[in-house]
């Protein structure tokens, strides 16, 4: 029995990552951590090469990441909300997904999910939470639960976000000298909210899946 969390944002520490991890470690069970920060992936090419085994041919990163997660009982998949929408490497890895769904075979049908949105700088998460949703019930998956956190605008970080009148920074705070700590959008864990989401449907998901493991001992 095994969880795989799943982090689409290109920021290997930031806030959607605390949130995989907060939900994962909720679960009580063993799991596998995966940030896509590094990796490269493709959307789907539409080639249909995979229609012959549900196998995608396409060679970067995902191929891998694919296997763990038909090697997973459960998916914990978080990404942060860009422009209205789910970001684009969130979006290509969930795209790929439909290898895994040819000719009436889904390969991660029963499986259950979480999803995870992250906005930043006054966006909503909901466009991130809504299409990890709408890959999960397409690939037959069961949503368990979600949970939102607010994230960082870029203009935090950028170097410039303190006298920029386009960023997010002055729209918040106004015109500063300098960025200091106290402007800054709260981490994950000082979201009460959220880290209460988060526990509340990672402890939801580690008891179904050790229901689910203790009906298949005693049949």
């Amino acid at each position: 029995m095994t969880i795989l969390g799943i982090s689409a944002s290109a920021r290997e520490n930031g806030i959607t990552a605390e949130a995989a991890k907060a939900v994962l470690e909720a679960t009580g069970e063993p799991y596998e951590y995966v940030s896509l920060a590094e990796a490269t992936i493709s959307g789907c090419r539409g080639r249909t090469d995979c229609a012959a085994d549900n196998r995608c041919r396409l060679e970067d990163d995902w191929p891998l990441i694919g296997e763990k997660m038909l090697a997973a009982d459960a998916l914990v998949f978080g990404a942060p909300t860009y422009y209205g929408m789910i970001n684009a490497l969130g979006h290509a890895c969930l795209e790929r997904t439909f290898c895994f769904r040819h000719r009436e075979v889904f390969c991660l049908a029963g499986k259950l999910g979480v999803a995870i949105g992250v906005g930043g700088g006054g966006e909503d998460s909901s466009p991130a939470i809504e299409y990890i949703c709408r890959i999960m019930t397409s690939n037959l998956m069961a949503v368990v639960g979600t949970v939102y956190a607010d994230g960082y605008a870029q203009c935090y970080t950028c170097g410039y976000g303190h006298d920029c009148t386009v960023g997010g920074v002055v729209r918040d705070h106004g015109f500063l000298e300098r960025i200091e700590i106290r402007h800054c959008p709260p981490r994950f864990a000082q979201q009460e909210a959220a880290v209460l989401a988060a526990h509340k449907v990672g402890t939801t998901l580690g008891s179904i899946l050790r229901a689910r493991n203790e009906s298949l001992l005693t049949r």
